[in-house]
């Protein structure tokens, strides 16, 4: 079973708290343990002390000062002289055994487990040499019962501070996590139904306001894409359909009866043309939505480029007999894209020209507001001025063109408008010719 994020938060926290808490506990039993061993060591060494002095010593005996012989000895205190014990309490075998043990024992204090006592031995002295000892003893219980006692308070303590944190912690991870589950409901759902809806919130300034940020850049990007595949898809299908149907009805055609070679000769011009025109078509529509997700940018000589479209707009244009110039500037210039991607703008435009005009073209290149311009003009009918933006939608060819048999994808000067505005130039109609702008590279 897989664990939320809250949970696996909460599991987290309470598990830090429970053991600081763990260590607390540790510390408090310890310290306790400590202190309580301190004062039963001073409790028995203060008694011991306390009978010393009622003890009067001579060079051979040690006895009470004031004490009649018959009266009762003092509860957990032993008195001896010469190895003799003069008072003894009321205690086990074992006991007394531990007291004598402990009146020869170099160390100070005793602990017998069995009664649970403490004994303490302090030697009598009298000018230096020993001539007896006492022993006091302490029961040990009740500071082990304040232990014990103070040990399951501090452990009780630590459950309900336990429960108490987890308690705040669930309710603050509930709180401060509601809005992130919001949010990603809410950017799940327009994803879904409404690519255009955003949060919005402006620049992040904190953990809420940067997944905002981050959301709706990834929204930005999805309906980017989106698009791109909608569009890609329109133009597909609308610029297969002329030259399929073509292919298809020339075959059929040459199909249903017996024909010449010649009449079959044209057929399969025909039916290569169009299939020429659909691999051109396919050709710009892949290279356009390739080079539109593509964010490195290179750069290349502008006159190279522009021989380059020359060549390929000019075989693309058919048999016509167009002379085509290209007119290098006066200085050397580059432009900011790569080779193959000016190539790819600058041909539909130098093609569309050569299908147009009726004996040449001429292509100059200089410089325009801080960029590498492109004029390609030619001596045809050259654009309406109501025209000069409808002709770069797709599948739009202006009335120059609508008596030509209908030749040409009608998408190529949309692809190279659409290719320049994605490196930040554009491609504009003159009235006899285009001008195409481009970044310097």
């Amino acid at each position: 079973m897989r664990l939320g994020l809250r949970r696996r938060l909460l599991l987290v926290v309470v598990a830090a708290v429970a053991v600081a808490v763990c260590g607390l506990v540790a510390a408090f039993d310890l310290a306790l343990d400590h202190a309580l061993q301190r004062d039963a060591r001073t409790l028995v060494r203060t008694r011991a002390v306390a009978e010393l002095g009622t003890l009067r010593v001579s060079r051979n005996s040690v006895r009470e000062a004031s004490a009649p012989e018959d009266a009762t000895p003092a509860a957990g205190i032993w008195v001896f002289s010469k190895g003799r014990a003069i008072e003894t309490p009321r205690v086990g075998p074992s006991v007394q055994a531990a007291a004598r043990a402990a009146v020869a024992s170099p160390f100070r204090y005793h602990d017998v487990s069995a009664a649970d006592l403490r004994l303490y031995a302090v030697p009598v002295l009298f000018r230096g040499k020993r001539v007896g000892a006492v022993v006091a003893a302490t029961s040990l219980g009740p500071y082990e019962e304040s232990r014990r006692t103070a040990l399951v308070a501090s452990l009780v303590f630590a459950v309900v501070v336990l429960g108490l944190v987890a308690a705040a912690a669930w309710w603050l991870l509930a709180h401060a996590l509601q809005p992130v589950v919001r949010m990603t409901r809410q950017a799940a759902a327009w994803s879904e139904r409404d690519l255009d809806k955003r949060f919005a919130l402006g620049e992040p300034t904190d953990e809420l306001t940067e997944l905002a940020a981050t959301l709706d850049a990834l929204l930005d990007r999805l309906a980017t894409t989106l698009r791109h595949e909608q569009r890609f898809s329109a133009e597909l299908s609308h610029e297969l359909r002329t030259p399929l149907a073509r292919l298809i009805g020339e075959a059929d055609l040459a199909l249903r009866r017996e024909r010449g070679a010649e009449e079959y000769r044209a057929a399969l011009e025909l039916i290569l043309r169009s299939a020429q025109q659909l691999a051109r078509t396919v050709d710009a529509l892949v290279a356009a939505a390739r080079h539109e997700v593509e964010t490195r940018r290179g750069s290349a000589d502008a006159y190279a480029v522009a021989t380059s479209a020359v060549e390929a707009g000019v075989s693309a244009a058919g048999d016509r007999e167009v002379a085509v110039r290209v007119e290098p500037s006066p200085e050397p210039l580059r432009v900011g894209v790569d080779h193959d991607f000016g190539e790819r703008i600058l041909q539909p435009v130098i093609e569309n020209a050569c299908r147009y005009g009726r004996s040449s073209v001429s292509v100059s290149i200089g410089r325009f507001d801080g960029t590498v311009a492109y004029l390609v003009e030619d001596d045809g009918p050259g654009v309406a001025e109501d025209e000069r933006e409808s002709i770069f939608e797709p599948g739009s060819r202006g009335q120059a063109g609508s008596g030509d048999g209908g030749s040409g994808a009608g998408l190529g000067l949309a692809l190279a408008r659409r290719l320049a505005r994605s490196v930040a130039g554009d491609v504009v109609a003159t009235g006899q010719g285009f001008r195409i702008t481009l970044p310097r590279g």
